[in-house]
């Protein structure tokens, strides 16, 4: 239910043209990246607090997406340029895949379903591949169909439609609801605006998403506050101060040499975007969705939910409100001012 509108919205207002220039690193921070948080996280998590393989490793997954959009917001008052703004939100987005897909799989493995290593290469190929199948043709179909009207409240039904519906076909396939989502965002952000939605209707559709974005963030958070409410959380302080530690370790052995293997190339990334790559990787509302649809029978839900909110509000009210001061600090802001 909230999956959908937090990736399409993300999705739609990137430019396609930036996004392609840029893919290479943002594919190697997403995939990659995400697999190396993931496994630090794990060990982790593992050997220190004894949680079972399958507990530690669920968790270092849905805990390794990030969600930018504090960091955005200050970026823009900020002024900084714009490449750092669109890495910070790329990067986002496909990782918002690869956690949901490697979810999945590690959720198929729980169950004693797909566990040889051939079986998981071939269920990871049919989630992503299939998932950015369905995005395309869905979106493809509505916009064919939204070309025929200029009813604004049409065209948002119809988004509307491409978001849930690409969702629902892919993951009734088994395959990747958020990259058939993020797919069909790309195309009607880019494609969409070309002809099939209506120059009046473009800003009815991303008021429509920027609110629908915010809704479902605002029941997530509740929805965690009330199960918060009810736990003792006494019992998990130390988890949590150790999973927040471990998270911002995972995040800098991912950020780092993945950038340095892009280093001799045009594609280089600046020391201090990387910096500020690792403190602005912030989670949101996809961790604390996934967490609340971990199964019961996982032996650790229970405080899998109540660390990932902790590192989930430590990442906003800590790293987000300090972003500012870093992005000045190591002259980021500035520089773009004077650019």
């Amino acid at each position: 239910m909230f999956l959908p509108p937090l990736i399409f919205q993300a999705a739609l207002e990137i430019e396609w043209r930036h996004f392609r220039v840029n893919l290479p690193v943002s594919a190697l921070l997403a995939f990659p990246g995400v697999a190396i948080a993931a496994v630090v996280v794990t060990v982790a998590m593992h050997l220190a607090l004894g949680w079972s393989w399958i507990g530690a490793g669920l968790f270092g997954v849905l805990i390794a997406a990030t969600d930018p959009v504090s960091v955005l917001a200050a970026f823009k008052e900020m002024k900084v340029q714009p490449r750092l703004g669109l890495l910070v939100e790329s990067e986002s987005l496909l990782n918002d895949g690869a956690a949901a897909v490697g979810f999945t799989i590690l959720l198929a493995a729980a169950t004693g379903a797909g566990a040889t290593p051939l079986a998981v290469v071939g269920s990871f190929a049919w989630t992503v591949a299939g998932g950015v199948v369905v995005g395309t043709l869905t979106s493809a179909l509505l916009l064919l169909i939204a070309g025929r009207t200029e009813d604004h409240l049409v065209e948002i039904t119809l988004t509307t439609i491409a978001a849930y519906g690409s969702f629902l076909v892919a993951e009734n396939f088994s395959m990747s609801g958020v990259l058939a989502t993020l797919t069909a965002g790309l195309l009607v952000g880019n494609v969409g605006w070309r002809g099939a939605i209506s120059t009046a209707g473009r800003p009815h559709v991303l008021a429509f998403w920027e609110y629908a974005a915010f809704l479902a963030n605002s029941i997530i958070f509740i929805l965690i506050g009330g199960h918060e409410a009810q736990q003792p959380l006494g019992i998990f302080v130390g988890s949590s101060a150790l999973a927040i530690v471990v998270v911002l370790i995972g995040r800098a052995a991912a950020i780092y040499p993945l950038c340095g293997l892009v280093a001799p190339t045009r594609l280089r990334v600046d020391l201090r975007y990387q910096h500020l790559l690792v403190w602005g990787g912030l989670r949101g509302a996809l961790a604390l969705a996934l967490a609340l649809a971990l199964p019961s029978d996982i032996r650790e839900r229970g405080e899998i939910i109540v660390v990932a909110f902790a590192v989930v509000a430590f990442s906003i009210f800590v790293q987000g409100l300090t972003m500012p001061w870093l992005a000045r600090r190591l002259a980021i802001a500035q520089q773009a001012t004077e650019t």
